[in-house]
């Protein structure tokens, strides 16, 4: 039988060429190298024998490969944010340690927040006391050291990081989350990957650079706020007056989020209802105990606890779902990260919904205001202890548990018989 037309085998050359490929890829492999691209390889762009896909020069994106992605320096980095657990007394020592480390030993210059030096138990130790005078002190909301930090450590749980990541609401000319390495000592530590015991060895090969990061995108939200206000008039006699006439004007506020924007009823006991918007278009109409939009890296958080599924940060999407929703076919949806989304009360609604930011800066929304939300242009580059895919199944596995079960047992012949 002759097999040279048959798709499904494999001539003497082209196995040897496998062969040397496999080699070749196993040591890549060992290198912290791949053979393919964690975004898969590009599509071919023709189809049939003459239909083609039409080319739009102005739309052409280049995205370097995931798998790729480590940390250099332009310069040798001199600063460095620590934040601490607060209230968590088992992190004193580790913090205290740290310290001495990036002061003495690495001539760091060493930020923290003027809160964590107020804690009797830092601010009473006479022997700490010479290297807290050496700190730069900040204030949350009013002190900008985005200019300053060229790098973050966290010492605690995912809570320090998304802190982290709340301190650095940039903009257009800013330049960026500077890059973060979360030491896992608080209760979950998913995205915390490093482990404190070998903190030296780990901190200085982070300052000489070459670490594998992983980008972890944000979403960037636009509250637009109505406000109602009378209008006043003034008499001859200086006398303010109002003439039951009001007025409208708006409030804008921004906020970067790295898990999710999640949208509530609130205290009240209707259900909430309210509009989604995708691209401008009413997608659905959401009626429920509320909605939540997380990125990649908050699916795993809230989002999944509703019922989502869990995506790894270096898929480029938005995650919508719903909390509670009062229908058995509203399931969770992924949708590109590029999209424009919008949310709004509902016309019917029967009362105000609530809306928070990675569980902070919770506020009302109410009729006329809206909420926007799309993928943010600075993400919060994460270092890696192994590289992207490692670290996060082994979160999986060590933070969720994920798939763990007792293992079937092996079913022998003669098992089999009976």
């Amino acid at each position: 039988m002759d097999h040279r037309n048959d798709p499904g085998c494999i001539e003497e050359s082209d196995l040897s060429w496998w062969k040397s490929f496999g080699s070749r890829s196993i040591f890549m492999s060992q290198s912290l190298w791949r053979t393919q691209s964690l975004h898969g390889p590009s599509p071919v762009t023709t189809f049939g024998p003459k239909a083609c896909m039409l080319q739009n020069p102005h739309a052409v994106m280049h995205i370097q490969d995931p798998a790729s992605q480590r940390l250099t320096w332009n310069k040798p980095p001199k600063s460095v944010l620590v934040i601490k657990k607060i209230r968590d007394a088992s992190l004193l020592e580790p913090f205290k340690e740290l310290c001495i480390f990036l002061t003495e030993v690495k001539n760091m210059i060493v930020y923290v927040e003027k809160k964590v030096l107020e804690d009797p138990a830092i601010s009473g130790d006479e022997n700490f006391g010479a290297i807290t005078k050496k700190f730069c002190t900040f204030r949350e909301d009013l002190d900008d050291i985005s200019n300053r930090v060229d790098f973050i450590i966290c010492l605690g749980g995912d809570g320090t990081l998304l802190y982290a990541s709340s301190l650095f609401q940039v903009c257009v000319h800013s330049p960026g989350v500077p890059p973060v390495m979360a030491f896992h000592l608080g209760s979950l530590g998913f995205l915390t990957p490093f482990k404190f015991d070998t903190y030296q060895s780990q901190v200085t090969q982070i300052i000489e650079g070459n670490a594998a990061i992983v980008l972890r995108s944000r979403l960037v939200v636009r509250v637009l706020k109505e406000n109602w206000e009378k209008k006043a008039r003034m008499d001859e006699k200086g006398i303010i007056l109002t003439n039951g006439d009001v007025e409208s004007s708006r409030k804008a506020m921004q906020y970067q989020v790295l898990n999710e924007v999640v949208v509530d009823r609130g205290p009240s006991s209707y259900l909430s209802n309210v509009d989604l918007f995708l691209d401008g278009h009413l997608i659905t109409t959401v009626q429920g105990d509320g909605v939540i939009v997380s990125t990649p890296t908050g699916s795993t958080a809230y989002a999944v606890a509703a019922g989502a599924s869990m995506i790894h940060p270096n898929v480029p999407a938005i995650m919508i779902t719903p909390i509670c929703p009062h229908s058995l076919s509203f399931r969770p949806i992924v949708v590109p990260a590029g999209v424009e989304l919008k949310i709004m009360l509902s016309r019917d609604a029967r009362n105000t919904a609530w809306v928070s930011f990675d569980g902070r800066k919770r506020q009302e929304i109410c009729h006329g205001d809206s909420i926007t939300i799309t993928t943010s242009c600075f993400p919060v580059p994460s270092i890696c202890s192994r590289d992207p895919v490692n670290d996060w199944f082994e979160s999986l596995a060590e933070c969720l548990h994920w798939n763990v079960r007792k293992k079937q047992n092996y079913l022998s012949s003669e098992d089999e018989e009976f």
